[in-house]
């Protein structure tokens, strides 16, 4: 028999906070069953509504903190103030001493990924964390990585985005070869800028068994769904998902604009009313709410700051599918093949990954450290919410 997964949550976290939270568990609880609940957060404010739930009570726990990092603080100022007091900080500490499986946070996206790094590290051979959001195309669903963790990437980066993006795609898509593809500013080989085209010829030598790579895409083969897995660095896709949310808002402000305009249209509007419902639903943010950090040794999800009840139940799914089908020993497994991989070039004298990726490497350097840019709010897993 499985062993429940035990989520470690941030109860304070987000706008809404435990009223979205607490209501957003006992919703997931209904769904999943063997899961456990420790919430982080002010003890007098989490155990009322906790009440109010009694088969979500019987499977948790409450642990009292007084301190809440807010929306608006900066990641350095809430590692500072934060750090091992605030509900964010010691929910995530529980996935580090082994108390909880997965840690969901609907708070500031910028100090869960610096608190996140502090407190679990980074996986061996990995540099820098990205975020994964899932994405709605015409064919179903994709990954886009990275979402906004880091600003610029090098090809060895890219590469390992790809790693980690098929071993999500694995568990959250079903397909047990995703295919992979390069963000670019076309799909011919000759374009782009070289890092991508450096990652590119990366990743057709590598051969990797856990995916295919399908090549470069464009900025519209993400919604068609072209591929499983889209790659890019986390400014681009930062940009890539707020316009893709700006546009679906802007889309469904004209249909409720152009409905309401006569008499006609709302008859109209009430004939298709099922099929707008539909349309509707395969729109709505909070179905696909949770973005995971991945690259840290640990799992981390971020909820959506704004979730509601729905929007918080379904990131407490993917925490849960995140933790029951083992997301890091997945990459771990991809990551010890792509190093055989590796090994296996330089021997045979195909090429060299270390002398191809150097001169990124290098300017990389020149750029500074890793920045964590804010893909604040808007992380959805179409997103993550934030």
């Amino acid at each position: 028999m499985l062993k429940p997964v035990r989520i470690a949550l941030d109860a304070m976290g987000g706008d809404v906070g435990p009223q979205a939270i607490i209501p957003g568990a006992a919703r997931a609880l209904q769904r999943l069953g063997d899961v456990r609940f420790r919430f982080y957060g002010d003890r007098a404010q989490v155990e009322p509504l906790l009440r109010q739930h009694p088969a979500l009570a019987d499977v948790s726990s409450v642990h009292h903190t007084d301190v809440t990092v807010r929306m608006d603080d900066k990641p350095s100022q809430a590692l500072r103030a934060g750090r091992r007091v605030s509900s964010m900080w010691q929910a995530i500490e529980a996935v580090k001493t082994g108390e909880a499986d997965v840690v969901l946070s609907a708070g500031n996206t910028g100090a869960l990924m610096a608190m996140a790094k502090v407190c679990l590290r980074m996986l061996p051979g990995i540099d820098r964390p990205a975020i994964a959001g899932i994405w709605p195309t015409l064919r179903g669903r994709s990954i886009v990585l990275d979402i906004g963790a880091t600003i610029g990437a090098d090809a060895p980066h890219l590469v390992d985005l790809a790693i980690m993006g098929a071993a999500m795609a694995r568990i959250v898509l079903k397909v047990e070869r995703p295919r992979i593809g390069l963000l670019n500013v076309g799909v011919e080989e000759i374009k782009g800028l070289e890092e991508v085209k450096t990652a590119s010829r990366l990743l057709r030598q590598l051969t990797l068994p856990s995916l295919v790579y399908h090549g470069f895409v464009e900025g519209d083969d993400i919604g068609r769904g072209t591929v499983d897995v889209v790659v890019t660095e986390g400014f681009t896709g930062n940009i890539a998902l707020k316009t893709a949310e700006g546009t679906a808002k802007q889309i469904a402000q004209y249909i409720r604009e152009e409905m309401g305009r006569s008499f006609w249209s709302k008859i109209g509007y009430l004939l298709a009313r099922r099929a707008f419902d539909a349309l509707k639903q395969k729109l709505d943010p909070r179905q696909i709410n949770g973005g995971v950090f991945l690259g840290l040794d640990g799992i981390v999800i971020k909820s959506h700051g704004g979730s509601d009840t729905i929007g918080t139940a379904n990131a407490i799914e993917i925490s849960y599918a995140m933790a029951r089908y083992e997301i890091l020993s997945k990459i771990r497994e991809s990551l010890d093949l792509t190093r055989e991989a590796r090994a296996a070039l330089l021997v045979e004298g195909t090429g060299s990954l270390e002398r191809m990726a150097a001169p990124h490497r290098a300017r990389q350097d020149e750029l500074g450290e890793n920045k964590v840019v804010g893909a604040d709010q808007s992380m959805t897993a179409k997103a993550t919410g934030t």
